[in-house]
């Protein structure tokens, strides 16, 4: 182990796998760091924390968090091996450094012996810990939101504009609050990444909170499960995407050629607020006109029973 570090103020500076630029943030790793923070801040004890360029290019970074400011690293959460983790012995030698809620594959990994003390979630020899996310303070809830968007529909021409479209509103859905879920209305029965049935799916949009496409059917079937539905018609003048809002007088659509930033802002709290009302009387209305002529089918019986015409006796 390193030697323990000089008197100062004490001034902890938190880093995990989140703080390298060659290294990952995941949910649990964030999760783990508030656990930690909540800790410090009812100690009274002072920190920093350390993130990624890669991830908040706007928040403090390791290269500008200076040995001297700090009297304890604390690196928590993920695996404690390889060469980034060992840079850090390097970089704040003064330092008591600590490494808590972590898994230790190896304990003779110079990762693992640079550090004053070791509290491991997990290693060789030792009784396993709850993990740090486990009591990490809670989370407020947000909007599910199923994205269903497609790419093809040539028959469309040069009135196409789908590939604007899912770049503007995937860049939107990049940096909206929301819990972005990526669905497709295909069926198969080989790949698990898609449904294999209608009720699969149906089963999956009555969980979310909304559904933003630019597909007829994710208009129709999020309706059909009762969910607001921000819908795009991705064909400059309006295609099928727009004539099924009109049947179903579903306001919440928005022309190519209007897409902007602002109008997904404003249907959006339209859907997430007064829609999920609106988009429930769509299902019972569906529910109850059918079967009397509400969708055509009803037309087939008597389409089939008429005299072929243009066919010779």
């Amino acid at each position: 182990m390193g030697t323990a570090g000089t008197a100062r103020s004490p001034r902890a500076l938190l880093t995990g796998w989140f703080t390298f630029l060659h290294g990952e943030v995941t949910a649990g790793d964030e999760l783990a760091l508030r656990r930690v923070q909540e800790v410090l801040d009812r100690a009274g004890i002072p920190y920093d924390t350390a993130w990624s360029p890669g991830f908040r290019p706007d928040a403090l970074h390791l290269e500008d968090a200076a040995p001297e400011r700090y009297s304890h690293v604390v690196f928590l959460c993920g695996p404690l091996h390889g060469s980034q983790v060992a840079a850090l012995h390097e970089r704040y030698p003064h330092c008591v450094r600590v490494a808590v809620g972590v898994s230790v594959p190896d304990p003779g990994d110079a990762a693992v012996t640079g550090f004053h003390r070791v509290l491991a979630r997990d290693a060789p020899g030792t009784a396993p810990a709850a993990d740090l996310a486990a009591a990490a303070p809670g989370t407020p809830a947000v909007p599910v939101a199923g994205v269903v968007l497609t790419h093809g529909q040539g028959e469309y021409g040069p009135r196409r504009r789908h590939e604007e479209v899912a770049r503007r509103v995937t860049g939107w859905l990049a940096g909206a609050d929301c819990a972005r879920l990526e669905l497709d209305t295909r069926l198969a029965r080989g790949d698990w990444r898609l449904c294999g049935t209608p009720a699969q799916l149906q089963s999956v949009l009555a969980r979310l909170d909304v559904v933003v496409t630019d597909r007829l059917h994710g208009l129709v079937l999020a309706l059909r499960a009762g969910v607001p539905a921000l819908a795009v018609d991705p064909v400059a003048g309006g295609a099928k995407v727009t004539a099924q809002a009109r049947v179903h007088r579903w306001p919440a659509l928005i022309p190519a050629e209007r897409l902007t930033e602002e109008e997904l802002d404003r249907w959006w709290r339209w859907c997430l607020g007064p829609g999920r009302a609106a988009a429930r009387r769509r299902r019972a209305l569906q529910r109850r006109h059918g079967r009397d002529g509400y969708d055509r089918a009803d037309e087939v019986v008597a389409a089939l029973r008429a005299a072929p015409t243009g066919t010779s006796g």
